[in-house]
């Protein structure tokens, strides 16, 4: 097992994703993302990860750099999603062999891209075209929807609604239920590492499912901020601002990114408790207490994860 004891959270910052019986762990410079077969093994698969401002030093600042890593994150975490959709259908289906699965690697790139456009199709109909079909037909109802300010706060609550609806019925799917068990399991894991402790299950037992760097409590962090900006920007024609709130969608992530950010460190604090308080209240919907045997495959994700990240470090040292 991994030990932290050489280097800290502030170190190297882990975070990572439920996958399809599995976890996919990431540090700065690496992934892995690791799967629970039908027999008992744990497949993985890994690899290099380039840090974004390594690309583009302008990709750095401060909110543009939200919109990139959630860029970035979005499609490595639907092809680690993708990777254990394959080995899940392995053991479905039995005439699937290791030499057609094999064919299958490398080439996940436009299916990657074609799974981000459908969900960004379906985020942007059922958490913005819907809300604001509906908020604008309440103004022939009520007076007080016509007040800007008072459409945006319906709105964005609706689209909350909407929001909380969606991850209340999709818990009730017993895969779904898998998943947020895995993603209890990658918290776990993930509280292991910021405590410096040996990545053991007996030092993830006892660690929390909530964690408030969590994906669910920043698209929460995203709901909210959207009221603040969209009250900003006005428009009278539905469609104008339907178009301006996919438009403002990229400024929103870098916001909510900023927002999380800062408040991952200060959690404890005052304002800060406050602020986090409901994305951890949410995340007792998104994550379940998970088995031994799961804590042991976000154990393995990030072992495997770790030891490229320090491979890489030790390069960059003796260059």
């Amino acid at each position: 097992m991994a030990s932290n004891s050489k280097s800290s959270p502030e170190d190297i910052l882990v975070g990572g994703q439920a996958v399809i019986e599995g976890v996919m762990m990431r540090t700065p410079h690496a992934y892995a993302v690791a799967v629970r077969r039908r027999d008992g093994s744990i497949e993985v698969k890994k690899g290099p990860v380039r840090r974004i401002a390594d690309v583009w030093r302008p990709l750095s600042w401060p909110v543009v750099r939200g919109v990139a890593v959630m860029c970035q994150a979005l499609y490595l975490g639907i092809r680690t999603l993708n990777f254990s959709f394959t080995i899940a259908s392995r053991d479905v289906v039995e005439d699937v062999g290791p030499e057609q699965m094999e064919a299958k690697k490398g080439s996940d790139v436009w299916p990657v891209l074609l799974s981000m456009g459908m969900a960004a199709l379906v985020a942007v109909g059922l958490f913005i075209l819907a809300p604001l079909y509906i908020t604008t037909w309440l103004k022939g109802y009520f007076t007080a929807v016509h007040n800007w300010v008072v459409f945006n706060l319906v709105d964005g609550l609706i689209r909350v609604v909407f929001f909380v609806g969606y991850i209340l019925l999709i818990s009730r799917m017993d895969d779904i239920r898998r998943v947020f068990q895995y993603h209890g399991a990658e918290h776990k894991v993930v509280y292991t590492w910021e405590a410096r402790e040996e990545l053991t299950i007996e030092n993830a037992r006892s660690k929390s499912t909530l964690h408030p760097r969590c994906g669910t409590s920043f698209l929460l962090f995203v709901m909210v901020v959207s009221i603040l900006v969209f009250s900003l920007v006005k428009f009278e024609s539905f469609w104008a601002i339907f178009l301006s709130r996919v438009l403002l969608i990229p400024l929103i992530s870098g916001l909510s990114y900023e927002l999380i950010r800062l408040s991952a460190t200060r959690c404890r604090q005052g304002f800060f408790r406050l602020l986090v308080m409901p994305g951890l209240g949410l995340q007792r919907i998104t994550t379940s207490e998970p088995s031994d045997d799961q804590l042991a495959v976000a154990i393995r994700a990030l072992n495997e994860a770790l030891e490229i990240d320090g491979a890489r470090a030790k390069e960059a040292q003796a260059a």
